[in-house]
Parts: structure tokens; sequence; C-alpha cells
């Protein structure tokens, strides 16, 4: 009588990799979305109605504008997850390992900052000074406002605090309100979102690597063509 062999282990399915945290600007794809309604409204006029060099004018300003275009407001985007930063701007996608990354720094612009000394521009996360400006007068109230309840507060033990205020935060990219932390600016909490992932992820093992970046052809040969197309007609009057 032969005894049943042994039955190894069903193979574990591979773990899924982590899903990417998707930044862009919402101001920029509703101005991409007019910008090409517009250019597109004008160029089907012009190819319809033109006449002589006309519809081919028009044919080539919309090979040429359409894809500059999408890359300055369809295309920026930032996808982050816990092993990488990949930055997607208008000619060009950044993929940076965190381990990688010496730091997130904002000043005018939003940049990653390589440990080699190589910057890269977080074209989908803008800095908005305005904003910034909004946010330290918002935070300045809060702070008034702050300072005045507690004068007026006995036994602050068995009190609330900071109840009242009312203070949502911006929702969409998961801002904190006034009783969470400070009042930030909408990119600038994102930024700092993205430092705490680069300081809790930097030194992991699946954070490591290399960077690579690769030139958007895609998007500058159709540029490229209707620039060389609208040069030759001009040329040629």
């Amino acid at each position: 009588m032969t005894t049943p062999d042994h039955q190894s282990p069903a193979p574990q399915p591979p773990v899924p990799a982590a899903k990417d945290r998707i930044y862009r600007s919402p101001l920029a794809l509703v101005a991409g979305v007019l910008l090409l309604a517009l250019v597109g409204w004008l160029g089907f006029d012009a190819l319809v109605h033109g006449h002589g060099r006309t519809p081919w004018l028009a044919l080539a300003g919309l090979i040429l504008i359409v894809p500059l275009v999408v890359a300055f407001t369809l295309r920026p985007a930032v996808y982050a997850n816990d092993d990488r930063l990949r930055i997607r701007n208008p000619f060009r996608l950044i993929t940076l390992p965190w381990g990688e990354i010496a730091s997130l720094r904002s000043g005018y612009t939003n940049e990653a900052v390589m440990k080699s000394g190589a910057k890269y521009q977080l074209w989908a996360i803008p800095v908005s000074l305005r904003a910034r400006k909004k946010a330290a007068r918002r935070q300045a109230r809060v702070d008034s406002a702050g300072a005045g309840g507690g004068r007026g507060v006995l036994g602050g033990r068995g009190g609330r605090a900071g109840g009242g205020l009312g203070l949502g935060g911006f929702g969409a990219f998961g801002d904190a309100d006034a009783s969470t932390g400070p009042a930030r600016a909408e990119t600038d909490k994102i930024m700092d979102d993205l430092r705490e992932v680069l300081e809790r992820r930097g030194e992991a093992e699946a954070a490591q690597g290399e960077v690579t970046v690769r030139w958007a052809y895609e998007v500058a040969a159709p540029a490229v063509a209707g620039a060389v197309l609208l040069a030759i007609l001009l040329a040629i009057g």
C-alpha cells in the first residue's frame, strides 16, 4: 500500500504593487480643455471655409499648437507610491526612486533635488504665491482667534480646544483644517506629503534604483513637424 506524495503548498499570488497617488493641476486641466476647444473651432473653420493657402496654414498651425497645448496643460502629472516618484513634465517622463532623492524643495517652483545634484521641476504641482499669502492670512486669523479664546476659558482642562471655528480643508488634496495643523497653501501641503514619504521610504530596499529620463517624442515630434510645415508654407509665399 503506497502513501500519497506530500503535496507542495499552492503558490501564493504576487503582492500587488502599491497604487500611485496622482497629483495634477485642476486649473491647468480646465485651461487645456478650453484652449483645445478654441483652437479646434478656429482651425476647423479655417479648414472648411478658408481659401488659397489658408486651409494649409490652418492645418500646419493645428499640428503645431495642439501638441503644445496638451504638453503644457493636460500632460503634466506627478505619480507617487512607496517605491518611486514619477514626474510627467511637458516633454519628459522622469522616474526617481526615493533612495536617489536628496530633498524636495519649494521656492518659486517645486523641485526634486537628487543626490547627484540634478534637479527636476514638478510642473504638475505649481507654486502659487497668492495661495501662500492667503494661507498665511488665514493662519494669522486662526492664531488671533485662538489667543483671544484662550484668555476667556476658565479651567482649561475641562474645556474644548479650538471648537466652533468651522475652518474646513481644501478637500481635493487632503489639506488639513485649522484644528489639525497650520494653514498651508494647497501645493505646499502636497509637497509636505511627498516629503513625508521621502523621509519614511528613502532608505527602503525597494525604493533604490536608477534615475530614468525618457523624452516624450509622441508630443515633440508632431509639434516639430507642424513647425517645419508652417515654416515651409510661409517661406514659399
